[in-house]
């Protein structure tokens, strides 16, 4: 557990270590055979907290928690694999977009530049982060589907990038902005180091990286940006959808760029619009 929490601590700030290793602890002590389980055995253990905590928020947490101690396995050579990384649970959460948290195309673009004043000690890792930062603002990528990024999936000739479907989202091909071209193309070929492994984004180890340490980019470093509104990955993606359907572009046109499976999932958005002017509205006369 004292190796875990080294690996957590490098990564995370203290209380949301002290979260993954309460949650972990209660996994492990609880799951004898964890560290050598299958997808199958993992999903039956899911089943079993899913009885004891009810709460979809709660549950969430722990599969979250799960996945971490099994990267934790992979980035330490005790495992080769992550089988918890593609479960998804489909208790219902509160989905609705929060209004509140949503920002500018201006104000999005603003953190790019923030970005290139940060000092960093590994010039490669700022490349590579910015990189992130870049599929976040421009592609509304989620920070999954970044993980699972491979070089294959980077066309740099025709200037697009290839986004592998999954379980919440489909499979597209999106154009990358001329400034991506030329960053991409110098990471692949001058920045990263040269690795058997076909992720397109390496972490410091020289592992694929994961979806944790993408979130955290934001979490850690630009959480205080605009506050009271909180900046993360997921309210980034929905300001990038929300700001494409305020610049009239069409709601089926949305639907592709973003990866929805169903018409509603983008249509939301907009409706978004049509709530938030309700809200400018009554904030300026409360008494209407």
């Amino acid at each position: 557990m004292n190796e875990l929490k080294s690996y957590l601590n490098k990564i995370y700030s203290k209380s949301t270590v002290k979260a993954y290793l309460s949650d972990i602890n209660i996994y492990t002590s609880n799951f004898k055979t964890c560290e050598t389980a299958s997808h199958k055995e993992i999903m039956h253990s899911l089943t079993a907290i899913r009885n004891r905590y009810s709460n979809p928020k709660t549950l969430t947490k722990f599969l979250s928690s799960i996945k971490v101690y099994y990267q934790f396995l992979v980035e330490t050579n005790k495992r080769n694999d992550n089988p918890a990384q593609s479960i998804y649970l489909k208790d219902k959460l509160n989905t609705a977009i929060q209004l509140q948290d949503l920002f500018s195309t201006e104000e999005l673009e603003n953190l790019l530049k923030l970005h290139e004043n940060k000092p960093y000690q590994n010039p490669q890792l700022k490349q590579r982060d910015e990189i992130i930062l870049t599929l976040l603002v421009y592609q509304g990528l989620q920070i999954s589907e970044i993980e699972r990024l491979t070089i294959d999936d980077i066309k740099l000739k025709p200037g697009t990038i290839y986004i592998q479907s999954s379980q919440v989202a489909n499979a597209r091909e999106l154009a990358l902005k001329p400034n991506q071209i030329m960053l991409f193309y110098e990471y692949l070929n001058q920045s990263r180091e040269p690795n058997s492994i076909n992720s397109f984004l390496l972490s410091h180890t020289g592992k694929s990286h994961n979806k944790h340490e993408i979130s955290k980019l934001i979490t850690v470093n630009y959480k205080n940006l605009y506050l009271p509104r909180k900046l993360t990955a997921q309210t980034i993606r929905q300001s990038v959808i929300t700001n494409l359907l305020k610049d009239k572009h069409d709601v089926r046109v949305v639907q592709v760029f973003a990866g929805h499976k169903s018409p509603s999932s983008t249509e939301r958005y907009e409706q978004s619009s049509v709530e938030e002017l309700k809200t400018v509205i009554q904030n300026l006369h409360p008494f209407c």
